[in-house]
């Protein structure tokens, strides 16, 4: 005949098992790391705690368990058998803990982690920002870790996987390792001083100014690859006069007549106006001359699901963000 419990005694037992449980819970992590090393000072470190907390958390978990978990041996431990049993099954809650937590995450359409992007000196103003603002209103638990420098600096960082992702202009050829693909398309302005014989004109040909010297960036950057193409299809080498790190850099030195340079527009989409005493003009090239921005990642397998959200949102909607702010440019004021 089977034995029938009364009710009370049921709930008792119930109501014994949550309140045991209650009091494992916090020292779950501890035994799980324990199972691992299988050493209380290991665990300590592992965990960043003192001993003492380990040898402490033992003590409880014993008395919840009612055996000891661990036994002398030497100068270190052994687990018991009862620890034998319970340990993991508690390394396998924690992942299924873990694994539902991720998956509450990704149902709620957050995401969490860090994302390494590198980027170049000009992006830093208009491009970047507008990116990082339109992905952060839909996953603020994302962090982003950012890296300035030249195009060859980004490449290279990207490439030895010191950045998840690289902003760059203009983008290098897709292959087996890198992936590429342009976001948009800026025009360059070919900038002379407001005493500049071509100031008055609203365009010029570079072959117009192939005698003077250009003020251009630093060898590695992209506009420096690109100013120099530009002047050998126009039939000649350019001379350099000064070269420099950021497009404000060179706009300042041309502005006081130490030469001329080609550079994207100078307004970004809030244009303020410019002060002091040094100006210049940005003139049309002829023929219309501009430069890829685009976006460049590493072909990987194992992609963090931060680092794909936010290429998908670049490669998207980041797309149209930037064609509209391009689009919305103002022109560089004349002097």
């Amino acid at each position: 005949m089977e034995a029938k419990w009364p009710v009370g005694v049921i709930q008792w037992t119930m109501r014994d098992d949550r309140e045991d449980l209650g009091k494992l819970l916090p020292v779950l992590p501890i035994l799980a790391d324990l199972g691992v090393s299988g050493h209380v000072t290991a665990t300590a470190e592992m965990l960043g705690i003192p001993q003492s907390t380990v040898s402490r958390a033992l003590s409880r978990a014993a008395a919840v368990v009612g055996t000891p978990l661990v036994t002398r041996k030497g100068r270190g431990v052994q687990l018991t058998p009862a620890a034998l049993a319970l340990i993991p099954r508690i390394t396998s809650a924690l992942e299924q803990v873990q694994a539902g937590l991720a998956e509450a995450r990704q149902e709620a359409g957050r995401s969490f982690g860090r994302v390494v992007l590198a980027f170049q000196h000009t992006f830093g103003e208009a491009v970047l920002p507008l990116l990082l603002q339109q992905f952060n209103r839909e996953h603020p638990g994302v962090t982003f870790e950012l890296q300035q420098g030249s195009r060859a600096f980004c490449l290279d960082t990207l490439e030895s996987g010191g950045a998840d992702l690289a902003i760059v202009a203009p983008p290098p050829a897709p292959s087996r390792a890198m992936g590429a693909e342009v976001l948009y398309s800026e025009s360059l302005k070919l900038v002379v001083s407001t005493s500049h014989w071509l100031a008055g004109r609203d365009s010029a040909r570079l072959e117009e100014v192939r005698g003077e010297g250009f003020v251009l960036l630093e060898p590695g950057y992209g506009m420096r690859k690109i100013v120099e193409d530009l002047c050998k299809a126009a039939g000649f080498r350019p001379r350099v006069a000064f070269q420099a790190q950021d497009a404000h850099t060179i706009r300042g030195l041309i502005s006081a007549g130490l030469g001329v340079g080609v550079v994207p527009p100078a307004e970004s989409v809030n244009p303020e106006p410019s002060h002091g005493p040094l100006q210049w003009r940005e003139l049309a090239l002829l023929p219309p001359a501009h430069r890829d921005i685009g976006l460049v990642w590493r072909n990987r397998s194992d992609e963090p699901e931060q680092v794909a959200r936010f290429k998908a949102m670049v490669l998207g909607e980041g797309k149209d963000l930037l064609l509209a702010a391009s689009a919305a440019r103002i022109p560089a004021r004349p002097a």
